[in-house]
């Protein structure tokens, strides 16, 4: 005998509002469609923000990394970093990649660990957000997340596991369903990929949500097999903003006549940077050397609008956003520049995310943030 409901939110990582409109995905399947306030930051920002309906000022993770000597884990390894030498060949990324899976085991990581192109002697100042799998019971500490809050109101559900491949995370929802999981949390990250990538070859989009279109149709197709009422539901987190040029900030801060962990912290993000001020000197002579880049220092209304403001200053001192499609290079995150990257301000139109649903997304849906209570919601009318 069928299920009266099954309720399916499928994750997919940048697909911004702007590009379902460009392709108009899944129009039909799917025709009640919003455009969603993006949240400020990158992945690391959103994700939690989506398992929780917490912003980055309550959850604590904006960047990957921030400036935190007194509880960087990585004082012992820095130590290291003379041995690590010609740094051309310990940048490469492949090397880096297999560096931070050894890093990841020996620090006991859950979550999602990356040293992209952190150099290793700024490691001792930093501490890392993500060291527990975000996606699992008690994978945020005391907030409480999607799979802690479904699993206290008894819900038959599933969430993906994000370590595997869009094709096996596919695979292991239908599985959930013949397995009798109402309710199924679906992670998806492949298109972030190709929009990285390719985002400005409108043909490549194109097939890679031909693609994807093919997996939602053959995911209903499966959940109407087994239930009366199938709600499926598309979300995502931001878009992707093609490359208008770069910037080499990093350059001129080391040679400014500061010193690193001695005036001043920073993390060089992709699109933006977070500065720390270890001293009054600091403030003036970053905040004069910036006036030559295009974009400009957050305010504290905007902090707190976009949800990152901390008294403690967590995030920085100072966060100084580019102007969108400029990308810093070199960053912490890379050495050369991405055709598309997302991270900017959350009003460029490239910016917006997007929701897709055959049911009616409430009107209180404006934000990233407030998927979280839609899916609980949906949950417990199961």
């Amino acid at each position: 005998m069928k299920r009266k409901t099954i309720e399916i939110f499928l994750f997919i990582d940048a697909l911004g509002w702007k590009i379902v409109n460009d392709h108009q995905f899944l129009t039909e399947l799917l025709p009640e469609r919003k455009k969603i306030n993006m949240q400020f930051g990158y992945s690391s920002s959103a994700i939690p923000t989506i398992l929780s309906g917490r912003t980055p000022a309550e959850h604590g993770h904006l960047g990957l990394f921030r400036f935190a000597p007194e509880t960087s884990p990585f004082k012992a390894f820095s130590r290291l970093a003379w041995l690590f030498k010609p740094e051309s060949f310990w940048n490469r990324g492949r090397v880096r990649h297999h560096l931070s899976k050894l890093l990841k085991k020996v620090y006991g990581f859950t979550g999602y660990f990356q040293l992209y192109r952190m150099p290793l002697w700024k490691l001792k100042f930093m501490d890392y957000c993500e060291k527990k799998n975000l996606f699992i019971a008690g994978g945020m500490d005391d907030i409480a997340n999607l799979h802690d809050v479904l699993s206290a109101k008894g819900v038959a559900f599933h969430i993906s596991d994000w370590h595997l491949s869009d094709d096996a995370n596919y695979l292991a929802a239908e599985r959930a369903i013949e397995n009798g999981k109402n309710f199924l949390f679906v992670y998806t990250a492949s298109l972030d990929g190709v929009l990285h990538d390719k985002v400005s070859d409108v043909q490549a989009v194109k097939d890679k949500l031909d693609e994807i279109g093919i997996r939602v149709v053959s995911l209903c197709e499966k959940a109407q097999e087994y239930a009366e009422n199938v709600h499926f539901t598309i979300i995502s987190d931001h878009g992707m903003t093609p490359l208008a040029g770069t910037v080499d900030i990093m350059s001129k801060l080391e040679n400014c006549g500061l010193v690193f962990g001695k005036d001043y912290g920073a993390c060089f993000d992709s699109t933006m940077a977070r500065f720390y001020y270890l001293n009054e000197k600091a403030e003036p002579v970053i905040s004069g050397l910036m006036k030559d880049f295009p974009g400009r220092f957050l305010s504290e209304d905007e902090e707190i609008k976009y949800g990152i403001y901390r008294e403690d200053r967590a995030f920085g001192d100072a966060i100084f956003l580019l102007d969108a499609g400029i990308q810093i290079v070199p960053s912490d995150m890379g050495g050369a520049a991405l055709r598309g990257m997302h991270g900017f301000i959350p009003e460029n139109e490239h910016s917006y995310a997007a929701i897709l649903s055959n049911e009616p997304v409430p009107p209180v849906v404006e934000k990233v943030a407030d998927y979280f209570n839609l899916m609980i919601e949906r949950a417990e009318k199961l």
